[in-house]
């Protein structure tokens, strides 16, 4: 049953995955990006990691999707023509697809990863301050940093979103 519930959730993440990629529509974009995150979330419970799937679900699926579907709503994107294909954006495409491709070969051919002794892996339901302790040490600053650059991200977005004025009334 185990494997059966993981191939499908890599198979589902995987295809939402493919459906932002491919989505014209900003909104169904956004909505693929958040099935994706679901089935991620879903893939770390399947390894037992609940903590990770309950920040990915409130942080990520919670937050930042609603942020940026809020975001697209307020921008009011309306697609356009569309526009000719930059062939440097063309070949970077094609080198991009065979790394890909020579990768999951490569992994194919050499086989699957040697799994860890079971004295190397953390006792399971590890408590939170194996979590906290490095984040409010040693990674404090790229957080307050990574908050800041978003808080200047929506702040931007929502100025570049105003009409402008048409001018006084006579």
């Amino acid at each position: 049953m185990f494997p059966a519930i993981f191939t499908f959730l890599v198979l589902f993440t995987a295809v939402c995955a493919a459906g932002v990629i491919v989505c014209r529509n900003t909104v169904n974009a956004a909505m693929c990006l958040l099935l994706c995150l679901v089935g991620v979330a879903g893939l770390f419970v399947c390894l037992e990691a609940y903590l990770l799937a309950f920040l990915l679900l409130l942080v990520y699926a919670g937050a930042v999707v609603t942020l940026f579907l809020f975001i697209v709503m307020l921008i009011d994107v309306r697609g356009g023509a569309p526009r000719a294909r930059n062939p440097l954006a063309t070949v970077a495409g094609i080198i991009a697809a065979a790394l890909v491709v020579g990768g999951l070969a490569s992994f194919w051919v050499r086989g699957h990863l040697a799994a860890p002794a079971a004295s190397a892996t953390p006792a399971l339901g590890a408590s939170l301050k194996a979590y906290a302790y490095p984040l409010f040490t040693a990674y404090l600053l790229p957080v307050q940093v990574l908050g800041f650059l978003l808080l200047v991200a929506m702040i931007g977005v929502v100025v570049l979103s105003r009409k402008p004025d048409p001018g006084p009334k006579p």
